[in-house]
């Protein structure tokens, strides 16, 4: 059976109608509550030393990253879960909160500006601006964040985390 070339030509056009709808089916703004919730969990989890729920938060694979400044001017990196675990978990382990300083070491935490771009169904690129209180409240640090997350077995993991805190100049509250 022969096709009309005009027949022929309507194909791609039908599958890529068939790629469109199957897409509408990704409900972006659902997706991105469900990453922020991750993000939020790491957060506190890291801030408040709990290695248990931290690492959980994340991809545990060799391409996992974390790059971060310090406040003396340099910066470290870490790539690979391993190496991650190896710097940063033993940083929380070997830092835990004081029972006198029970709770956050930066106990409030403000996103804004946060940029999402999905690549599909199972990958996503967030960027935002972090302030950072101190302990007591007092000031903030701004930091700018991003974030690499997969979706493996149907839950949002972190594969990047970058942080580049301004140590410099403390904000108050009220200019955030």
């Amino acid at each position: 059976m022969k096709l009309p070339i005009k027949f022929l030509a309507l194909i791609p056009l039908a599958c890529f109608s068939c790629t469109k709808v199957a897409q509408t089916n990704f409900d972006e703004n659902a997706e991105k509550a469900s990453i922020m919730k991750v993000i939020e969990a790491e957060t506190d989890c890291f801030f408040k030393r709990d290695y248990d729920c931290w690492q959980n938060q994340f991809t545990h694979t060799d391409y996992s990253y974390q790059a971060w400044s310090n406040a003396d001017g340099t910066f470290d990196a870490s790539v690979g879960w391993n190496t991650i675990e190896k710097n940063l978990g033993k940083y929380i382990k070997e830092n835990p909160q004081e029972k006198e300083e029970a709770g956050s070491s930066h106990p409030k935490v403000v996103r804004k500006n946060i940029k999402v771009k999905f690549y599909g169904n199972e990958a996503a690129h967030l960027t935002w601006d972090q302030y950072n209180s101190d302990r007591t409240n007092s000031y903030f640090l701004q930091s700018k964040e991003v974030r690499l997350m997969e979706k493996i077995n149907n839950e949002w993991k972190i594969v990047n985390v970058s942080a580049f805190w301004n140590y410099k100049n403390k904000i108050a509250e009220s200019a955030i």
